[in-house]
């Protein structure tokens, strides 16, 4: 029986999930780990193509949920008593999975670790990170506690995850992390950071910036609505630090940092306006990515 489960959920990103299990593939754990792949409704064949060229990864199939529903599926049929989550667009080093699994087994209920980007990365990578590493440092406490980390570099008891679990009303990649970590503080268990847990993340280029922000805000409005933040805001001062913390690493960087805020906030309008759609509502509209390789069927009456 494997004593570590790295569960990686994943949508119609082929090259990326080789990446990603090209790395998992090099754990320092070996036969102590199992890797669960979760296809959330990828084209028919292309997650079990790339995953058979990897004799150590089993997939499980769900049908265009959400990341969330995704990694529940993940938890429920993993064999090892401690869990690890990260993305199919992440690389962790090769003793990431055991660093994690140490300091649960310690006495932490879950750790998280440091995401970077890769060498060369576009700017938008860059902001993207820096927003990131700006929240957790800032939700960082004593003794290495964290209140916020997200889930392409976290770990924890099996157990815990089926206790809690996701929140499968979170129809994107945004705001479920945050929902979860609040959840896990709120109950009274611990958050450690494990600095030396690394995974490196290549986020999509400039391109997906503002979808990916504007995402964010959706997930933040709906967080806010289920945890009766919805009149709370950062102060000030936590945006000017965020924004000084970009143009620190350069102007352009500073600039993509404060349309990333602009994202964010039209986000948070769009999902006051018009809630983005529950998971229980039934299966997701294809991923932008799929629906631009789908043949065009529609008829010309």
């Amino acid at each position: 029986m494997p004593d570590v489960s790295v569960i990686v959920p994943t949508r119609d990103r082929p090259a990326a999930l080789k990446g990603c299990l090209r790395a998992l593939s090099r754990q320092t754990l070996e036969d102590a780990l199992e890797i669960i792949v979760v296809d959330d409704g990828s084209r028919p064949g292309s997650v079990t193509a790339v995953a058979s060229e990897f004799p150590r990864v089993r997939v499980i199939r769900t049908e265009g949920r959400n990341p969330a529903a995704a990694r529940n599926a993940g938890g429920r049929a993993a064999a090892g008593a401690v869990i690890c989550l990260t993305d199919d667009d992440c690389e962790p080093a090769p003793d990431w999975a055991a660093r994690l699994a140490a300091t649960v087994r310690e006495g932490a209920a879950a750790s998280a670790g440091r995401t970077v980007v890769p060498p060369g990365s576009s700017r938008a990578s860059v902001a993207s990170q820096i927003i990131a590493d700006f929240l957790v440092e800032r939700s960082r406490g004593p003794a290495r506690h964290l209140s916020f980390a997200p889930t392409n570099n976290l770990a924890c008891r099996s157990a815990l995850l089926a206790e809690l679990p996701f929140d499968e009303s979170y129809p994107l990649a945004a705001g479920e992390d945050r929902d979860w970590c609040a959840r896990l503080v709120d109950a009274g268990y611990t958050l450690v950071f494990e600095e030396r847990a690394r995974v490196v993340h290549a986020t999509d280029g400039q391109g997906a910036f503002w979808r990916r922000n504007y995402n964010y805000g959706r997930g933040s409005q709906r967080f806010r609505t289920a945890h009766r933040a919805v009149g709370r805001r950062e102060p000030m001062g936590f945006y000017a630090a965020l924004v000084r913390e970009g143009f620190r690493r350069g102007p352009a960087v500073g600039a993509l940092i404060c349309i990333a805020q602009v994202a964010t906030a039209t986000g948070r309008l769009r999902e006051i306006i018009s809630p983005a759609r529950s998971s229980r509502d039934g299966p997701l509209p294809p991923s932008p990515e799929a629906a631009a390789r789908a043949p065009d069927r529609t008829s010309v009456p």
